[in-house]
């Protein structure tokens, strides 16, 4: 009696393992549908599986690898496979962009941009997967390679591997930049005044999944069947939210972010028509949810009057808070504003994740002024260098807004420049610079939308307990401490003109 009651409680899970064996025996994800009951069941369904951004408020789309849906399996809800199509297109006019490059066509394209353009482009070979593909992105800029007083921007696309509309509007983006610099005035201020980087792919695993000849059979996760967009730190979650190493994929990201130290950034999606503005991982709002509201919108308004009606306008209008839309943990987005004080939204550029080239000239119409209008952003808002008031040396001091700030909504100042780069939403503002072993300077300004306040600053070390205004012609100097008091101490070393006095 035992053993029938054990052998009926091994049938399901027999059938079970059989089912599973059988769905990823021709690759290591699959595609799915289930019912949700509200939103905090669907947050914590997304802590196992992938969710996708086709989830409606009934239905949910997911992505799971073989230990993600066996977790599913284990939370006992209905779901329907969704079969792998693989279309079939005509991909042969490239003179109008409406084709996906073999992956040797993107390499060498990638490689031509620099050739063409040497003195305002570079290519750099980011790093090499086990396939022997390569994560690659362009840099351009008036000074190539040189560090410069002036923003980061980094646009990157379809990390997601199915996800390709952006892999082509990038790639004609950087087209599009290199030839108009010296013809078109707004296109050669923006190479003269930003440092801008573009990674058209960044799952090339994913997308070449069935061969460098075609992205027809492309795959979501990369070539370990790892999720790239729940990979990141979290600022909920910790270090490795989705239980795995990071990949190759992520640690070249997190490297390329380290060194760089963007100012604003996007990356790419598609499944959906809509900017996706922080956070995704928990309901907080950013301190500068009135900012991102304004710059989603002015992407989202620009698509609409550049495109046909209906296209982006998903949600609110081409606009959704991510965490109001649902729950993504270990997301790029999240990690970039949380980690690296950087502003980062997600564009989801196209329904049809994969759409069909003869579209891909419709998009690129809708999208590359909203492309180029929030490139713009990043030159807008406060700005500045901040130096050491005794040497002149650059500092990386901290910048933050008195009572707005929170979250990590700071930033700081970037070596070996001393520039800072914040983006605010128009108002008036009080300003903290601060490093340790200095003391702490505070300036008001009144910021505008899509206008610019230049501030650079001087922070004064400790143990400067005075400072003399110092006219070489002057027999007499006049003597100030740092309070702005006069003085009659006389106690003096002369620097570049000013005569200090050290405690």
């Amino acid at each position: 009696m035992i053993k029938k009651i054990l052998l009926l409680l091994l049938i399901p899970f027999l059938g079970i393992s059989q089912n599973i064996n059988e769905i990823f025996s021709e690759r290591g994800e699959v595609y799915f549908s289930f019912e949700y009951n509200n939103k905090n069941q669907l947050n914590k369904i997304s802590d196992i599986i992938s969710v996708d951004h086709k989830t409606n408020s009934e239905i949910a789309y997911a992505y799971a690898n073989k230990k993600e849906f066996s977790d599913f399996l284990n939370i006992g809800i209905d779901y329907t496979i969704i079969p792998k199509k693989i279309p079939s297109y005509n991909n042969t006019n490239k003179n109008n962009w409406n084709y996906y490059p073999t992956y040797q066509e993107y390499v060498d394209m990638m490689q031509a941009f620099a050739d063409s353009f040497p003195s305002i482009c570079k290519i750099h070979h980011l790093g090499t997967l086990n396939s022997g593909r390569e994560i690659l992105t362009v840099q351009i800029s008036n000074n190539v390679g040189q560090k410069e007083n002036e923003p980061s921007f980094l646009y990157t696309s379809s990390m997601h591997g199915d996800e390709l509309a952006g892999y082509i509007l990038s790639l004609r983006l950087i087209d599009y930049i290199l030839n108009g610099y010296g013809n078109n005035q707004k296109l050669t201020d923006l190479v003269n005044n930003i440092d801008i980087w573009i990674n058209p792919l960044a799952n090339p695993d994913g997308a070449y999944y069935g061969g460098n000849q075609d992205v027809w059979s492309a795959i979501r996760y990369n070539a370990n069947w790892v999720d790239l967009n729940r990979n990141y730190p979290d600022p909920e979650d910790g270090l490795h939210p989705d239980g795995n190493p990071y990949q190759t994929e992520t640690n070249i990201f997190l490297g390329l972010a380290d060194s760089i130290n963007f100012s604003i950034s996007a990356n790419m999606h598609g499944g959906a028509e809509v900017a996706n503005y922080p956070w995704d991982t928990w309901s907080n709002l950013t301190a500068d949810d009135n900012w991102w509201q304004y710059v989603s919108q002015e992407y989202a308004d620009s698509c609409q009057a550049n495109s046909g009606n209906g296209y982006f306008n998903y949600l609110n209008d081409g606009i959704t808070n991510g965490w109001d839309w649902y729950e993504v943990d270990g997301g790029r987005q999240d990690y970039m504003n949380y980690f690296r004080y950087c502003r980062e939204f997600t564009l989801e550029l196209s329904d049809n994740k994969t759409p069909n080239p003869n579209d891909l000239p419709m998009l690129w119409d809708a999208n590359y002024p909203s492309l180029i209008n929030y490139m713009e952003q990043s030159l807008y808002g406060i700005r500045g260098i901040i130096t050491d008031s005794i040497t002149g040396q650059p500092l990386k001091a901290k910048v933050e807004i008195n009572g707005h700030d929170t979250d990590s909504s700071h930033v700081f100042s970037n070596l070996p420049i001393g520039n800072y780069h914040r983006h605010i939403y128009q108002g008036n503002y009080n300003f903290t610079f601060s490093k340790t072993g200095y003391y702490s300077k505070t300036i008001n300004a009144t910021i505008l939308n899509n206008d610019i306040v230049l501030e650079d600053v001087q922070l004064v070390p400790f143990g400067t307990t005075e400072i003399i205004e110092h006219n070489q012609n002057e027999k007499s100097p006049t003597t100030y401490d740092i309070l702005g008091r006069k003085s009659n101490n006389k106690i003096q070393i002369s620097k570049e003109g000013k005569t200090l006095i050290i405690e």
